[in-house]
């Protein structure tokens, strides 16, 4: 479970937000929305103790991110708005690379089959710099496909990914939270796996400057999750 408690971030001299209290348990998809400039990016890059807070505090299964240290990450995979691969490298040797770094040692084997899974049976011996941006993407989220690690963080997993690529990273994403998994994203794209909606966290609802400070929106169940 991660637990956030009276959770302050600072974006320079801007405060973000005050305030911010959740859990998010084994199981549980939560989607972080909120206007622009709301700290939405900000907020996932501290939950990945990727940067200071203000005040506060964040718990990974009952312990501080700063005396997990290096545990946390064999239990955490973060996609950021930049893809994390090298331009140098095909997009196997990026796979690889990703799994010695994380500790996840995939065979070949497995590697392929999550390239080949992902769409990208015909690139995976190409360097990545000559890829589209779409190909690109999906070189960084085949690493999902044999992850091991509890925690997903993804900033804006659909971008620049076609129609039949969404609905699969949405299935991945929707096979996590049934295998117990829990998985925090944004994303400005309509998409299935939001609609509904699963847990929600509105940023705009602990503005510094906003009065209406409301505690995160449960508006279905977990049964509710995607079935494609």
């Amino acid at each position: 479970m991660l637990t956030v408690t009276n959770l302050s971030l600072r974006r320079g001299e801007r405060l973000l937000f005050t305030t911010l209290n959740f859990q998010l348990p084994a199981g549980a998809l939560l989607h972080v929305r909120g206007r622009n400039g709301s700290g939405k990016t900000t907020l996932l890059r501290a939950l990945c103790g990727l940067l200071p807070i203000e005040q506060g505090d964040i718990q990974w299964r009952g312990q501080t991110l700063t005396s997990l240290a290096e545990d946390y990450y064999q239990d955490l995979f973060f996609l950021g708005h930049l893809n994390g691969i090298k331009g140098d490298l095909t997009a196997l040797e990026n796979l690889r690379v990703a799994g010695r770094l994380t500790h996840n040692f995939a065979t070949e084997i497995e590697l392929q089959t999550a390239l080949n899974t992902i769409g990208l049976m015909n690139c995976s011996d190409l360097p990545t710099r000559i890829l589209s941006q779409g190909q690109k993407k999906r070189v960084a989220l085949a690493r999902l496909i044999f992850s091991r690690a509890a925690l997903w963080i993804l900033d804006e997993p659909f971008t620049a990914l076609d129609i039949e690529a969404v609905a699969l990273v949405q299935q991945l994403i929707t096979n996590h939270i049934k295998n117990g998994g829990s998985v925090i994203l944004t994303t400005h794209q309509e998409v299935a796996l939001t609609s509904g909606t699963l847990h929600q966290l509105d940023l705009t609802d602990y503005s510094p400057v906003c009065t209406n400070l409301n505690p995160i929106h449960y508006t279905t169940s977990h049964s509710d999750l995607l079935s494609c």
